[in-house]
């Protein structure tokens, strides 16, 4: 039954356009309680997200255990929190919760030093964690915009290969449509490379449609980009036309 479950995701792989021919994972096994385990480097972002995707959706398949990873240009680990740091620290929209960074990276229990804040004004809490490009989030947001804005920013950080977004909204929000189409706006409007303006998003459950108008197929594929590292977004349909 195992060998039956694997290979019915590698079906659904091949069926899915988007990951292409060529889509090859190092690792794919399934458990008798039909939990799957998928591990290797994959592309993009969106061949993570539509390989979990389209293998959650295969019939006997109880959960997923994640070991994907994405490209990313070669960057230690000691580059990434560098450049966390002056990222979190340069933001304005992170003004107001306090950023700390873990001191000893890798061991089970690590204390965190500051990197910015408000201090005793702060309205939240990000611990941020590195190991081998993941990075893990960690601690309180203030809403779920401003959760999932820190996860996708972390994602145009170079060299990250996964980012983990466990932190909790305080006061408890609860999630919808709006919400993820909320905070894509977001994210696009904070890309330079963009104008959000021209962009419209529709979120239905969890996938966004992106229509409108850019001026170059870069723009066009930065917009998808943008929607695809927002947290819980589980597809993306691009249908924004370009007219140079």
């Amino acid at each position: 039954m195992a060998d039956d479950l694997v290979e019915e995701v590698r079906r659904a792989f091949r069926k899915e356009p988007r990951l292409g021919p060529g889509f090859r994972l190092d690792h794919i096994a399934a458990e008798a309680d039909g939990v799957l385990s998928l591990k290797g480097e994959v592309a993009s972002l969106a061949h993570k997200k539509l390989a979990l995707l389209r293998a959650a959706a295969v019939a006997g398949s109880t959960g997923i255990a994640d070991g994907l990873r994405v490209a990313a240009p070669p960057a230690s680990d000691r580059e990434i929190r560098a450049r966390l740091r002056e990222m979190f620290a340069a933001d304005p929209d992170f003004a107001d919760i306090d950023v700390r960074e873990d001191v000893a990276p890798g061991v089970l229990k690590t204390d965190y030093r500051p990197v910015s804040g408000a201090g005793g004004e702060a309205r939240g809490r990000i611990d941020i964690e590195v190991e081998n490009g993941v990075v893990t989030l960690n601690g309180a947001a203030p809403s779920l915009v401003r959760k999932r804005l820190a996860g996708a920013l972390v994602w145009r950080v170079a060299g990250v290969r996964d980012v983990i977004n466990g932190l909790v909204v305080q006061p408890n929000e609860e999630d919808s449509p709006d919400q993820i189409e909320e905070a894509v706006r977001v994210v696009l409007e904070r890309n330079r490379a963009l104008d959000a303006a021209q962009i419209k998003v529709g979120v239905r459950r969890r996938t966004v449609r992106l229509t409108g108008l850019v001026h170059a197929q870069g723009a066009r594929q930065a917009a998808e980009d943008d929607a695809w590292a927002v947290f819980g977004v589980n597809d993306v349909i691009n249908d924004i036309e370009v007219r140079a």
